[in-house]
């Protein structure tokens, strides 16, 4: 099945004090269902962006839907799938639900917004979506396969098993379906078999490649033609000239020098705090990049924009330089390089996709494993709960005065500004500290889980509203502004810089200035249309953001190709 939707078209507020446990914004999530009727206001969990009928107020039945209101609604959601079609996500999202607010008795809306909801990676939403739809028409085959994948990319798998079987039983011809159970039925069983076994004293894989290396396993091949390094060298500036026009030839590094480079980069990593401090020197600056997700002929632009590291010029990767795009060992071998050859001028945060789970859905295991074996996964595995979960940019002179008063009144430090860069976004709980950050043992935890600070630092979104709320992906929850405020005064930051979110203009500045979004992946996964950004802030603490569009690539290798069936479609 295509992610085409029904028709010919595309493929209440719940806003919870700010001592919310995170668990209870699970549990919230998890019972939440999409309002039929009733009051539908803007911002909302439903993601209602535009008033519906009298003041936002949902018919109770369907004898109160007038002729008018069913043509008006019938004609938004044809201009709804326009959009879709077109990849104007946002857009169609707005027109779906400005269509359930004149008809909420329609099923093939209530899917079709689910569609739009998978698309912009609110998973949550998308099984609360497709619930709707099934409610109304417990035959919505749509409904039930897009509820599947939403449920798969919040890695409940047991749950997308059973809609995916019910797809099957209501079209016994769906291919895509079959070709979905069949891999998810083979996650459980390996994730059922991982479990049984994770107990077991086993040797890292660190140690035991080292071993292999010592004894001269995995030789070069004497018709190698590209780069080396030396057993005893890091890389230099022409080793990683050379080693990124090799890639972009099509060709592979011998596992030998890419073991190298991933253990070089280790050591250096493994030795990091969990929150890295970073000053910026008078007259230098640092730049912020956001998700890349293995689009690697984007992100060697990006690098002809930002400038390659050196020790006078620091990169900070806010995560997620894995998955969804089809070039991610590629990316993960550069940024790695450059962290092995210069330790104190890039500095690597962990993302919601250096993780095991999210691995296995997306693509890099069925990447790294294919390109250069399944040793090479387990190391990166290793490597992926030694990143730092944050980073804590510091100015060295303090604010110019013709600077842009953005925020205004900015939060200093000492007399400068300084910048909390995570992947996801803050807390559930309000009196959480940086020290808090610091102590968080991140190589013991190794997996964020579905609760805690790790998880909640990697997951997190922000939102309108004010308060916490349920989180929109399904894990995780929304924080508001006077959440983002209070953490800022109370740590004294002068403004959050995070990633993990599609923005269509590559970056976003919210919550009165105090939350900044940096999305670097351009054209995400070759559909969104985005624009990405990157952000560079100086020894003053000003920040400026350069937007870039996306580069051609080699069009035979699309994205998700190595996620191995799963995920389909998302």
């Amino acid at each position: 099945m295509s992610f085409a939707s029904d028709d010919s078209s595309p493929t209440g507020s719940l806003p919870s004090s700010p001592s919310t446990s995170a668990t209870s914004l699970t549990d919230d999530l998890n019972g939440y269902r999409a309002p039929l009727n009733g009051e539908a206001p803007e911002p909302s969990i439903d993601g209602t962006s535009v008033g519906g009928g009298e003041g936002g107020i949902r018919a109770e039945s369907v004898d109160e839907i007038t002729d008018d209101d069913k043509k008006l609604a019938l004609s938004l959601k044809s201009q709804a799938n326009t959009h879709f079609s077109s990849s104007r996500y946002r857009e169609a999202l707005d027109l779906y639900t400005a269509s359930l607010n004149k008809n909420p008795f329609d099923p093939i809306v209530w899917s079709n917004r689910a569609a739009v909801r998978l698309k912009l990676e609110e998973y949550g939403l998308g099984v609360a979506d497709s619930s709707r739809a099934i409610e109304l028409d417990d035959r919505a085959v749509k409904a039930y396969y897009r509820r599947a994948l939403a449920n798969l990319a919040i890695l409940k798998p047991k749950a997308a098993i059973v809609d995916l079987k019910k797809v099957i039983s209501l079209d016994p011809k769906n291919a895509a379906a079959k070709l979905q159970l069949d891999a998810t039925q083979k996650l459980v069983r390996r994730l059922a078999f991982e479990a049984a076994i994770a107990g077991k004293e086993e040797e890292p894989p660190s140690v035991t490649i080292q071993k292999q290396l010592d004894d001269g396993a995995s030789p070069i091949p004497s018709d190698y033609d590209g780069p080396r390094l030396d057993d005893d060298a890091r890389p230099t500036p022409a080793f990683v000239d050379d080693m990124v026009a090799h890639f972009k030839a099509g060709k592979l590094l011998p596992k030998r020098i890419v073991w190298q480079i991933l253990l070089g980069a280790y050591n250096v990593l493994k030795e990091e705090e969990t929150l890295v401090d970073v000053p910026i020197p008078e007259g230098q600056t640092v730049d912020v990049i956001g998700d890349v997700h293995g689009q690697f002929y984007d992100f060697m632009h990006l690098l002809s924009l930002t400038g390659t590291p050196s020790p006078t010029h620091t990169l900070v990767f806010d995560g997620d330089l894995v998955d969804r795009g089809s070039w991610s060992v590629e990316i993960l071998l550069t940024v790695f390089c450059y962290k092995w050859l210069y330790p104190r001028s890039v500095f690597i945060n962990r993302g919601n996709h250096e993780t095991s789970d999210m691995n296995r859905v997306y693509g890099y295991e069925g990447e790294s494993t294919k390109k250069y074996g399944p040793q090479t996964f387990k190391l990166s595995e290793e490597i992926f709960t030694a990143l730092p979960l944050a980073t804590l940019i510091t100015a060295s002179e303090p604010p110019r005065v013709d600077a842009s008063p953005n925020p205004p009144n900015p939060t200093l430090h000492k007399g400068v500004k300084r910048f909390f860069v995570v992947h996801g976004g803050l807390f559930s709980k309000d009196d959480v500290t940086l020290d808090d950050v610091r102590a968080i043992p991140r190589m013991k935890i190794k997996q964020p889980g579905q609760e805690g600070l790790m998880c909640e630092m990697l997951w997190t979104d922000p939102q309108d509203a004010p308060g916490r709320g349920p989180s929109k992906r399904g894990v995780g929850l929304g924080f508001g502004p006077d959440i983002t405020r209070a953490w800022t005064e109370k740590n004294e930051v002068t403004a959050v810089v995070r990633a993990h979110e599609v923005r269509q203009g590559g970056y976003s500045v919210e919550h009165g200035g105090l939350l900044i979004t940096v999305f670097s992946a351009p054209n995400y996964v070759d559909q969104v249309g985005n624009l990405a950004a990157f952000a560079r802030i100086d020894s003053s603490g000003e920040i400026k953001f350069t937007t870039f569009e996306a580069q051609p690539h080699p069009s035979h290798i699309r994205p998700m190709m190595y996620a191995g069936g799963l995920g389909a479609g998302m």
